[in-house]
């Protein structure tokens, strides 16, 4: 490093070391604004207070696993802030990296345009204000509450926009959030995405607490329309910009010299970038500035300007996002646009960031143990299944299983299968199923123990947790369940002997009687592993002990260096192997001619110890295919919130690789979870240095293990709850009842379906038929079909909480509270279900709503079809009479199609003359027909 920090700003002084001294968490953040083109330190209390006018600095300081730090730097860009304090935050930003030792990604910003990273900071969400340091601060005395109308968009972070308060401003694909002085209403969009309705239920929630002290009421049902004049139809979506989608591109490199750009013309390799030179790489969605560890801070700083510059001169968009990387410290997605990344040679993260800990620990006279190489580690006991389970054992042997005896078990050649039942708490029976792959096992018998093994996983209804582990590889909870785990040389199965027919070779396979000898590593009671290696005396090693059988002679050879617990683990292993056998005890240097007669003489050993593999942070993925290549995404700063039951992702934590499957994923996918982890360790080896013999795994929903949990805060209580995500977090969070108002959100189709029922709010008739509607939906009758319209997704639940909607709609606009209560009565004594509550008790409760999802099976495997069916007959179509459009812009192949519909339903958009002629029959005759009926017919007239 080359840098000069003469030139550095003051206010940056000891940036990131008060969080490395003060070791209380895992994460710190400083943030600066830019007052006066200064950095400016920002106090605690105002930490994710973002004024429109003003730009800011943002530190965040990460420890990681391996005893080192990380450091991003985002500068943040107001919308209404002056391109001179943009650009002083941009060059401040250099600065400040300098001062962290060259080491920080720096992320550039735009309000409302936040990268998920930034925004995964300020969960749920932030809410920039209105002013800045310029124009000045409104204080709490001058602020009015207003009206605001929100977009709410992300499945995972939240980007919140201000729209006008305006009928105008809404449409059919997005989620909307309408916070007023005493209510806060979410509004969704008929096509909106699940996930999205799930994630502004956060920010309800987040507005409640924060601006409302708790204390507002959220979301009655009729209310909305009324602020906003009406009921009346919404328009289709208009695209902005921030909504523009940049393809991603094949990259481009420049080489930045004197902030000129100048284009390399070659294949994307590491090998292309200098220490001394700085470079931009483009692929159309992110633009990176890589700049070399011989950089100046002032080239760095030129190289930030051209990104910008850059920017401006391709007419990108505000989407686009810039991001600086320094050498030696990439980030995953820099080096995914390289056809590999070679691991380097220079200092490690971890290295670097130890010393760094140890020299500001020392000059503060804190008593900092561990911070030098040499000290010893705690060796961190896992997560272990709990230990009296039932432990089962196959072989395989050419197309099948044979069960291994149970004197043999933990004796491992070339292939096996392992199942381990138990039980973890009070739950129902768990299962751990996985391959272990042996280094002498055959191709043939790979795929088929992954075959076995796979179909038992189907015939276990796909509850266990199923992987593929490898020889060297083992998990600590895979070893644990042995006592002990001894890997032998060679093969007992057909496919094994096969081989080493056809290719002439010798048969290497343990033999009792034989020579062998076996290398005790573990190191504690939960890691009784051993494995047979040659039997010559270079395979020893002064950290280590061994067990050398010689026919009927067994040698413990205790290494100078070996530990207590693996003396006695080498005692078990020679027990488990040759049991009652007379052993012959032996320390390094008292060893007898028949020792080294047995190894083939004597000869140099090492004293070296065996190097562990490197400890990683852990990283959660989502992932698509793109041409058929896998694109991962991180989900940062993640929880067991982001485990959305519709996904799928992928949980790397260098030491194993996960694949966790959502309920409501297809089974088809669900069987292919193996074959996309494989895929991305294939894509981990070449980018990140992950081991292809990394343990494979794939967790269904609902059967997490404790070594997969270990990873997450991890709440039992939100794994328990069924339903979609908009579901699961409508439970999740108001799940509860006290006091305040429950919580009934609503979409446009919602009040749409309710109209079309029938329901008109003028009076008892109205009521009445709410009340039937209700009665219906939670006793059905089997003779008889239902006519509440069901949500987009069928259930019973969906039915029962569209009822209760409209119930709620004509109760609250009445205000009777004797009224209301007689109906709650009538309603309760006909069902055993949730109860209405009275006025007194507030006048909207979720406890229906809550009681359908707890009653609807989301598993997949055992959905009631029947039910399902009969709902799927009663389907009335949304907005029928409301908005109408010609066939012609309706059909799929439309050259002009309309925007800003539900899809699913085109025809419900026909005019009554124009659906008879097209579909020959009346509406009311088409939605008596079965679903599949349906469908068939509207594929036959493009509608499908």
């Amino acid at each position: 490093m080359t840098n000069s920090t003469k030139n550095i700003d003051p206010a940056f002084e000891g940036a990131g070391q008060k969080f490395i001294i003060f070791l209380t968490m895992h994460r710190g953040m400083e943030i600066w604004r830019i007052e006066n083109f200064q950095p400016v330190a920002l106090p605690k209390s105002d930490y994710g207070k973002f004024f429109s006018g003003d730009s800011y600095i943002i530190l965040q300081t990460t420890s990681n696993k391996g005893g080192g730090y990380l450091y991003d730097i985002h500068f943040w860009i107001g919308k209404e802030s002056s391109q001179d304090e943009a650009g002083t935050a941009a060059m401040k930003t250099v600065e400040l990296d300098a001062v962290l030792g060259d080491r920080a990604v720096q992320h550039r910003e735009i309000q409302g345009l936040e990268s998920d990273k930034f925004l995964s900071y300020f969960k749920p969400c932030i809410i920039p204000l209105e002013g800045g340091f310029a124009s000045g601060f409104k204080t709490p005395e001058e602020e009015k509450f207003e009206t605001r109308l929100y977009i709410c968009k992300g499945k995972r972070v939240v980007r919140m926009k201000l729209v006008p308060f305006s009928r105008s401003s809404l449409n059919h694909d997005d989620v909307f959030i309408l916070d007023t002085e005493n209510k806060i209403y979410q509004f969704n969009g008929a096509n909106s995405n699940i996930q999205e309705r799930a994630k502004a239920l956060e920010v309800v929630q987040y507005l409640k607490d924060k601006y409302h002290e708790g204390k507002c009421d959220v979301a009655i049902i009729g209310e909305f329309w009324v602020l906003f004049g009406g009921f009346a139809p919404i328009g289709k979506k208009v695209v902005h910009d921030d909504d523009v989608f940049i393809e991603t591109t094949a990259g481009r490199l420049y080489s930045i010299n004197d902030g000129e750009l100048n284009l390399e013309e070659c294949v994307l390799s590491k090998s292309i970038l200098e220490s001394n030179k700085c470079y931009l790489l483009d692929y159309g969605a992110e633009i990176f500035t890589w700049v070399g560890r011989m950089t100046q801070v002032e080239e760095r700083k030129a190289a930030s300007k051209a990104a910008e510059d850059f920017i401006v001169s391709e007419n990108r968009p505000k989407t686009a996002r810039i991001t600086q990387v320094v050498q030696g410290y990439e980030t995953h997605s820099f080096k995914s646009n390289f056809e590999s990344w070679p691991a380097g040679t220079g200092t490690t993260i971890s290295e670097d960031g130890r010393g760094k800990v140890a020299a500001l620990i020392k000059q503060q006279d804190v008593d900092f143990k561990g911070a030098s190489k040499g000290s010893p580690v705690n060796e961190e006991i896992p997560p272990l299944l709990e230990d009296s389970g039932k432990l089962e054992v196959w072989l395989i042997n050419g197309d099948a299983k044979e069960p291994v005896p149970k004197e043999e078990i933990g004796k491992f050649y070339a292939g096996y299968i392992v199942r381990y039942a138990y039980h973890s708490g009070e739950k129902k029976e768990d299962y751990f199923l996985t391959c272990w792959i042996g280094k002498d096992s055959t191709q043939d018998d790979q795929l088929m123990a992954l075959q076995l093994a796979t179909k038992m996983w189907i015939s276990l209804k796909r509850r266990p947790v199923q992987g593929c582990i490898f020889q060297g590889k083992e998990p600590l909870q895979f070893i644990a369940l042995f006592h002990p785990m001894v890997v032998l040389k060679g093969g007992v199965g057909s496919g094994y002997k096969s081989l080493i027919s056809e290719k002439n070779l010798s048969d290497e396979t343990y033999a009792p009687d034989g020579i062998a000898l076996i290398q005790v590593s573990g190191t504690s009671s939960h890691n009784r592993k051993a494995m047979q290696v040659d039997a010559v005396a270079t395979s020893l090693n002064s950290y280590d002990c061994f067990v050398l059988q010689s026919g009927t002679i067994v040698f413990i050879w205790n290494g100078s260096s070996s530990t207590f617990e693996q003396q006695q683990q080498a005692v078990h292993t020679a027990e488990f192997l040759k049991p009652g056998a007379t052993f012959k005890h032996c320390k390094e240097g008292t060893e007898s001619s028949a020792f080294w007669f047995a190894l083939g003489g004597k000869q140099n050993f090492s004293s070296k110890k065996t190097t562990q593999d490197v400890v990683r942070d852990p990283h959660l993925y989502t992932f698509s295919f793109k041409k058929g290549k896998l694109v991962v995404t991180e989900v940062f700063n993640y929880s067991q919130d982001d485990l959305l039951t519709e996904d799928m992702l992928i949980l790397d934590t260098h030491a194993e690789v996960f694949v966790w499957i959502g309920h409501s994923v297809d089974h088809i996918e669900k069987q292919n979870a193996l074959d996309i982890g494989q895929k991305y360790i294939e894509l981990a080896v070449s980018i990140e240095g992950l081991s292809p013999k990394v343990p494979l795994y794939k967790v269904t929903e609902g059967n997490e293990p404790c070594f997969f949990t270990a990873y997450f805060s991890w709440d039992p209580a939100k794994a328990m709850v069924q339903g979609n995500s908009f579901q699961k977090k409508l439970t999740n969070l108001f799940g509860t009842y006290g006091s305040e108002a429950s919580l009934l959100l609503f979409s446009h189709k919602s009040e749409s379906k309710n109209r079309a029922a029938g329901v008109q709010h003028d009076g008892p008739t109205q009521r009445a038929s709410a009340l039937a509607a209700l009665s219906s939906a939670f006793n059905p009758s089997p003779n008889t079909r239902s006519t509440v319209v069901r949500p987009s997704r069928p259930s019973q639940g969906s039915q029962r909480a569209a009822a209760v909607a409209a119930l709620s709609t004509v109760l609250t606009e009445e205000q009777m509270k004797a009224e209301e209560e007689a109906s709650a009565a009538r309603f309760r004594s006909r069902s055993p279900g949730p109860r209405f509550p009275s006025e007194s008790e507030q006048s909207v409760d979720l406890s229906a709503e809550r009681e359908a999802m707890e009653s609807d099976d989301f598993e997949g495997d055992h959905n009631d079809e029947e039910s399902e069916e009969a709902q799927e007959e009663a389907e009335i179509t949304e907005n029928v009479g409301e908005c109408t459009f010609s066939y012609e812009l309706l059909k799929t192949k439309s050259s002009d199609p309309v925007r800003g519909i539900d899809y699913k339903r085109r025809e419900a958009y026909l005019s009554d003359a124009e659906f008879e002629s097209v579909l020959g029959m009346t509406k009311e005759t088409f939605y008596q027909q079965p679903k599949w009926k349906q469908d068939l017919q509207k594929k036959k007239v493009d509608l499908f």
